[in-house]
């Protein structure tokens, strides 16, 4: 199945099953969309969706589709100018390839996707995601930089990443306390480290580069800065916030 144009899944849109809840998918929905996408669909587009030029549907790039709609469309009439074949599925099929696409590949667990217009209003307002996220160049640098948050993470991630944060932290940023041999303390966020030296974003957001040599002790910390949000926002608000972070695709100067 090669969703050429628009990335497979919409466009019959009048035999796509009416949801209560539009853009929700379960994890049965995820799971079985991806094995009809690896028996239909990964021939041309590649197991990770991103043989085709101009297209990249685990990133959600697509040529002209953005709904569900669209994407049904396409897979269901084809595309004759890019060579893709109209495509017979069934309704239950072209709902589970369109959820599996929604949650970037990732079939590990449910992912809501809302509005990111209203995404974009809540993160910039009640969810006061720029007190310590950089986006675009705009913020500060306390924690991750969101200007590519739309490409590195998949949907289902970036859904955990809110409700959880402590779950969905990597690694490379997770929290450090550092404290030197002369006594004093360092706290921030951790950016690179090897056997040597260790980098790192104080809470005044200072770059510094810290020798092992003159460290005493230094904490990793699995528990997020950032505040679960699951009680801080609905259901609805959270899809429209992750809808809005999909969409921030590059980082800029």
């Amino acid at each position: 199945m090669i969703l050429a144009a628009a990335v497979l899944l919409v466009g019959m849109a009048a035999a796509l099953p009416v949801q209560d809840r539009p853009g929700e998918y379960s994890a049965a929905e995820i799971d079985s969309g991806s094995r009809v996408y690896n028996a239909q669909c990964a021939q041309c587009h590649g197991p990770n969706g991103d043989n085709v030029s101009g297209i990249d549907l685990r990133r959600a790039e697509f040529r002209t589709a953005s709904t569900d709609a669209d994407l049904a469309r396409v897979v269901t009439r084809g595309v004759a100018s890019a060579g893709m074949p109209p495509f017979a599925l069934q309704a239950a099929e072209l709902k589970g390839v369109i959820a599996y696409i929604r949650a970037g590949f990732d079939n590990s667990a449910n992912v809501r996707i809302g509005n990111a217009a209203r995404g974009r209003t809540i993160a910039e307002g009640k969810g006061a995601c720029g007190s310590c996220h950089r986006i675009n160049g705009q913020g500060p640098r306390v924690a991750p930089d969101l200007s590519d948050i739309g490409m590195a993470r998949s949907p289902a991630a970036l859904q955990r990443s809110i409700v959880d944060p402590s779950s969905a932290m990597l690694p490379i940023n997770r929290p450090v306390r550092i404290v030197m041999k002369d006594g004093k303390t360092i706290t921030g966020r951790r950016l690179n480290e090897d056997t040597k030296a260790i980098q790192l974003i104080d809470n005044q957001e200072r770059l510094l580069s810290l020798a092992k040599i003159d460290i005493r002790t230094l904490t990793v910390e699995t528990t997020s800065t950032m505040p679960a949000y699951a009680s801080r926002l609905s259901a609805d608000e959270i899809a429209d916030v992750v809808a809005w972070l999909i969409t921030l695709k590059e980082r800029k100067p």
